[in-house]
């Protein structure tokens, strides 16, 4: 079963009296395991798209159903709660709480959804260990690198163990060497434990390593390609 269905989606923003279509009718699938990046240049609709499947917008027309919700029909707090449980976030300003060690902001999710003290070490100090950062997590933000602190937000995404992660030009504050050890992390991931994986970018090397590419151009998909990857 799908895990995503978006059917006939438009967005419409006012600025001012002019309205500007951000996407224009646009219908997508996403299947559990997929690897998926939505590429195109700017203002053709991809972070609108991504917003939009995470519950952060909603349609001005259209059907959008993520793990068998229809987002259109549940209040905030049941928007909230599909976000907490079901769907992992990763900007491209890694968007760590500076006052939080390496454990403790992968740890948040986990302490949103109630897990006990036991389970939360267990399940931070194993997802920190899979992206690379074992031994720092004591460690705050600005004591990390860039590309550490990425890794810490694909932690963070990951360990409360939802449906979709969705990332938002993860690689643009980052050099192309960590970008592509970024990547290859979380391509292992969703090769050992069937993450889904939607991005939105412009970046050449996460369109390559993605295993199907969905082009967008003035709100409109234009091609959906499917790829070898990793």
């Amino acid at each position: 079963m799908a895990i995503v269905e978006v059917e006939q989606v438009s967005k419409v923003y006012q600025q001012g009296e002019v309205a500007v279509r951000a996407l224009d009718q646009v219908s997508l699938t996403v299947e559990p395991g997929d690897f998926m990046a939505l590429a195109g240049p700017s203002g053709s609709g991809k972070t609108t798209l991504l917003n939009l499947i995470g519950g952060l917008d909603l349609p001005t027309a259209g059907q959008l159903r993520v793990v068998d919700k229809e987002l259109a029909t549940l209040s905030r707090g049941e928007l909230a709660a599909l976000r907490r449980d079901h769907i992992g976030f990763v900007f491209q300003s890694f968007n760590l709480i500076p006052v939080l060690t390496a454990f403790e902001n992968a740890e948040f999710t986990l302490l949103l959804q109630g897990h006990g003290d036991k389970e939360r070490r267990q399940r931070v100090m194993q997802i920190l260990k899979e992206v690379g950062l074992a031994g720092l997590e004591h460690r705050f933000p600005n004591e990390l690198s860039g590309g550490q602190q990425q890794r810490v937000a694909v932690a963070r995404a990951i360990v409360g163990e939802p449906a979709i992660i969705l990332a938002d030009e993860p690689t643009a504050n980052l050099d192309s060497k960590t970008a592509m050890g970024l990547l290859e992390t979380m391509l292992q991931m969703n090769n050992s434990k069937g993450c889904t994986f939607i991005f939105s970018t412009h970046d050449p090397q996460v369109m390559q390593v993605a295993k199907k590419l969905v082009y967008l151009h003035d709100g409109v998909i234009t091609e959906i390609k499917q790829q070898e990857s990793g």
